[in-house]
């Protein structure tokens, strides 16, 4: 297996008073990661240990795409920032 070059842009983890875990880690590679267009690879994580509430990631074959309880569906990915703050938005309205 061949591996990409990456540079790691942004990696917290935040363990909240109700026991809930926010973690979010992303990295700039050389090139995309098909079926994505862009050159990024990420993963951002809202839940327990054990139990996803809200996940964001993407992976090869698989493209971009976003965990919501138990829907999975495809991510329109346009840009870190937006994608930090649809990840946000969707944390803020978990319930």
């Amino acid at each position: 297996m061949q591996y990409m070059k990456a540079a790691r842009i942004v990696q917290a983890k935040e363990i909240r008073d109700d026991g809930s875990i926010v973690e979010i880690v992303a990295w700039e590679l050389d090139a995309p990661l098909p079926p994505c267009a862009h050159r990024y690879k990420y993963r951002l994580f809202f839940g327990r240990a054990g139990e996803c509430y809200v996940r964001y990631d993407n992976e090869r074959g698989k493209g971009d795409h976003r965990h919501f309880g138990n829907e999975e569906t495809a991510y329109a990915f346009t840009s870190i920032n937006a994608l930090l703050d649809d990840f946000e938005r969707d944390v803020t309205n978990w319930r």
